[in-house]
């Protein structure tokens, strides 16, 4: 599988590059989590990042792809849009 490097903004990874494993499509997942433990023996924090554009050129095309954190965590909403599922 091929791998993007991808640049991190805000959160704990801020300004941190990774590889990321790209889709069938080429692009990187929409959201990214991150996991960190705790020393303490609780469940670990799950920190998430969302997919943006890191540039977009004179057309609206974007050039490349970095993740922005989501302090709110993962929307409940999100995910496949199946076509027999009514609209929230």
């Amino acid at each position: 599988m091929r791998s993007e490097n991808t640049l991190f903004v805000g959160g704990p990874l801020d300004g941190k590059v990774l590889p990321v494993l790209l889709g069938a499509t080429g692009r990187p997942p929409k959201t990214y989590e991150v996991p960190v433990p705790h020393d303490d023996g609780r469940p670990p924090t799950v920190h998430v990042y969302r997919r943006a554009p890191a540039l977009v050129n004179r057309l609206g095309l974007p050039s490349g792809w970095k993740y922005e954190y989501a302090p709110e965590g993962k929307d409940p909403d999100e995910g496949p849009k199946w076509p027999w599922r009514r609209p929230r």
